[in-house]
C-alpha cells in the first residue's frame, strides 16, 4: 500500500477548478430555469391564449403573468453573466466578446424594465427600448460567442457547437431581416411574412444553447 504522501496514480481536481465547475453548472440550470418558465407561459393562463406562433415572447409581459416572464428573463441574465464572467476570470475571453456578452446581459434586464408596446394603447418610449434592446441582445450575444470561440474553447466539439449555434442564431435574425425586407418590396406588414413568433422562439431556444456552451470548458477543466 502506498504510504502517506506518494502518488497514488489517480488524477483528482484541485478544489481551485471544482469551484468554476460549481458556478458554470449553476449557470447552465438559471438558464434552463429561465427557459421552463417561458414554455410554461404558453400553458398557464391568460398567456395560453397567446399564439406561439404569430405573437413574440414578449408578449407574456403585457399580461398578469408578466411577473414569470420577468423572473424567467433575470434567470437567464443572470446565467449568461456566470459564465461569461467565469471565462473574464479565467483570461479565456477577448474584449470584443466581453463587451457583446455585457451587451446581450443588460439587454435582457432593459426588456424586463421597459415592456414591449402594447399596441392597444399606442407607441411608447419604453417600448421603443425595448425593441432596441432585443435586437442588441439577439445579434450581440452570437457575435460574442464567434469572437470567443477561438480562445474560449479548447476542445474542437465544444468550439465547434458554439460556432455552428451561434451562426444559426444569426440566421434566424437574418429570416426576420428577410422579412422586413419583402414587407417594404411588396408591402404589407413584415411581421405578417413570416411566422414571427415561431421564429423568435427558435432563435431564443438557439441562443440559450449557444450560451450553455461556454459551461463545457469550465466542467471539462474539473475533470
Amino acid at each position: 500500500m502506498p504510504t502517506t504522501g506518494e502518488p497514488t496514480g489517480e488524477r483528482t481536481s484541485e478544489p481551485g477548478t471544482r469551484a468554476p465547475a460549481a458556478l458554470a453548472v449553476s449557470g447552465v440550470l438559471a438558464l434552463a430555469a429561465g427557459a421552463i418558465l417561458i414554455l410554461l407561459l404558453q400553458f398557464l393562463p391568460p398567456t395560453s391564449e397567446i399564439s406561439p406562433l404569430r405573437r413574440t415572447i414578449s408578449e407574456y409581459a403585457l399580461t398578469a403573468n408578466k411577473w414569470m416572464f420577468d423572473i424567467a428573463v433575470v434567470l437567464v441574465a443572470a446565467g449568461s453573466a456566470l459564465l461569461f464572467a467565469l471565462h473574464l476570470l479565467r483570461r479565456a475571453l477577448p474584449v470584443p466578446a466581453l463587451v457583446a456578452g455585457a451587451l446581450w446581459t443588460v439587454s435582457l434586464l432593459v426588456i424586463v424594465a421597459f415592456p414591449k408596446t402594447n399596441w392597444a394603447v399606442g407607441p411608447s418610449a419604453g417600448g421603443t427600448l425595448h425593441r432596441v434592446a432585443s435586437v442588441i441582445g439577439f445579434v450581440c450575444l452570437p457575435i460574442g460567442l464567434l469572437l470567443a470561440a477561438r480562445t474560449t474553447f479548447t476542445v474542437a466539439r465544444w468550439r465547434r457547437a458554439a460556432r455552428i449555434l451561434a451562426v444559426a442564431s444569426l440566421g434566424w435574425f437574418a429570416v426576420i431581416l428577410g422579412a422586413v425586407a419583402v414587407s417594404l418590396a411588396a408591402g404589407g406588414h413584415w411581421w405578417e411574412v413570416i411566422p414571427l413568433g415561431l421564429v423568435e422562439r427558435l432563435m431564443a431556444l438557439t441562443e440559450l444553447l449557444a450560451i450553455a456552451t461556454l459551461a463545457g470548458p469550465l466542467l471539462r477543466s474539473a475533470r
